[in-house]
């Protein structure tokens, strides 16, 4: 089993990178392989995917992709190219955010998953992402909100991820609580 490879970059395509080291081409899935540069020396962490005669490489820039796909495969009717794809959206803060929430209409807009995946997804990884720090957007509104809702007894875990759904929205203090309990009471 591997863990990750360090080498160069000879190849960029649609849905794969070819990554050079000591002589040998390994041929590695991604979610975005025009995030990475040809010719240039990289650390890709690795799953190495094993059925029967398949052997499949699937390839990720940081450990925190490589941990978010993992549990995406664990999800049931969610194989390795659904977990690519998902993660091809490019922002895993939105999706974990999507998942802590009951957001199955973010979860639906990703290819390929429709609202039976997208709940089932949250089904089985709600609460599993304990020990992942989503930072939300700094504003004063945003922070007295979350004071607030700390106040009310709700744990900061939940309260960062509701607001950080919120995040985007230019609202007041009371605007954030009101809509952050509407999730949080979901």
């Amino acid at each position: 089993m591997y863990s990750y490879i360090i080498g160069e970059i000879v190849e960029i395509n649609v849905d794969h990178i070819v990554v050079e080291n000591n002589g040998i081409g390994y041929l590695i899935y991604v979610s975005n392989p025009y995030e990475f540069t040809k010719g240039k020396e990289i650390k890709v962490y690795l799953y190495q995917y094993v059925k029967e005669d398949i052997l499949l490489l699937y390839g990720f820039k940081t450990i925190e992709e490589k941990e978010m796909f993992l549990k995406l495969i664990l999800v049931k009717g969610i194989g390795c190219k659904t977990a690519i794809g998902i993660l091809a959206t490019g922002d895993l803060e939105k999706i974990i955010s999507a998942i802590e929430t009951n957001d199955v209409n973010y979860l639906k807009k990703i290819p390929g998953i429709g609202p039976k995946a997208a709940k089932q997804i949250i089904l089985d990884l709600q609460g599993k992402f304990n020990n992942v720090s989503i930072t939300i957007k700094t504003n004063d509104d945003l922070q007295e909100a979350s004071e607030v809702l700390i106040a009310l007894g709700y744990r900061k875990v939940e309260v960062d991820k509701a607001l950080k759904v919120l995040a985007d929205e230019n609202l007041d203090t009371n605007g954030y609580v009101k809509r952050a309990l509407s999730l949080l009471v979901k």
